[in-house]
């Protein structure tokens, strides 16, 4: 089983579009989008019209979440944007998807299986650094998944981990959105530090990340409009810091 593991897409219509591209030659036997696929202020519902008719397994993420739950009026500038993009319907779907998926041989969240707002793989360090979790908490983390294969989504960034008891642990990176800056636990920014979008492959034991590179200047415009010059830096660098 060849499976394509996409995440955080964060409305970035273009970066999809390249990925789909790209996936077209790879000879993937199913797709998994681990959520977080419009909130940002580039072109969700251009996202939703890729995204509606794929066929492909869905889980929902934090930022899903917050436009179903969250009012209108008290969402953040990057989840009040795609609202007001999308229609009705790509509302309904967000409200159909699961948190998480679980099958023999896979178990797919989008942060920790009990936190969509949870890093898995990385902790935030009081100083407001980026650090890769240590194997046993990651493995309290996962305590009662059995599957031998963790996706995980969240910090975009990619990471394949492979713990002592054997499962192993991919975070495909980040579609559509680089670099971000975040307040919780503290203060920090998480940046790959390149700008191309980013995907993962994983058959069996191998797991390969793709980079597709894109035109970003149309949705960095699109930023740029909407007030969100880091959105658009982050966009064309990979980096959030100015």
């Amino acid at each position: 089983m060849k499976r394509a593991v996409l995440a955080d897409i964060h409305g970035n219509a273009d970066a999809l579009a390249a990925v789909l591209a790209d996936l077209a030659g790879q000879g993937a036997d199913e797709l998994l989008i681990l959520g977080d696929h419009f909130s940002g202020p580039l072109a969700a519902g251009e996202t939703w019209d890729l995204l509606r008719d794929l066929d492909a397994r869905v889980i929902r993420g934090n930022h899903d979440r917050y436009l179903l739950e969250v009012p209108r009026a008290r969402m953040g500038g990057s989840d009040g944007a795609a609202h007001d993009d999308l229609p009705g319907e790509a509302l309904d779907w967000l409200a159909s998807l699961p948190p998480t998926l679980s099958g023999a041989d896979v178990f797919a969240c989008h942060g920790t299986p009990a936190s969509d707002e949870t890093y898995l793989c990385e902790r935030i360090t009081a100083d407001g650094g980026v650090a890769q979790r240590d194997a046993a908490t990651i493995a309290r983390l996962l305590a009662g998944i059995e599957a031998p294969l963790i996706l995980c989504a969240h910090s975009h960034l990619p990471r394949a981990l492979l713990l002592p008891d054997g499962r192993r642990v991919v975070n495909p990176g980040s579609v559509g959105c680089p670099a971000y800056t975040d307040a919780t636990p503290v203060p920090h920014a998480v940046e790959a530090g390149f700008p191309e979008a980013s995907y993962a492959l994983v058959e069996g034991e191998s797991v390969t990340f793709r980079r597709v590179a894109y035109d970003s200047a149309r949705m960095a415009a699109r930023a740029r409009a909407a007030g969100r010059p880091e959105w658009a830096r982050a966009l064309a660098t990979g980096w959030i810091a100015s």
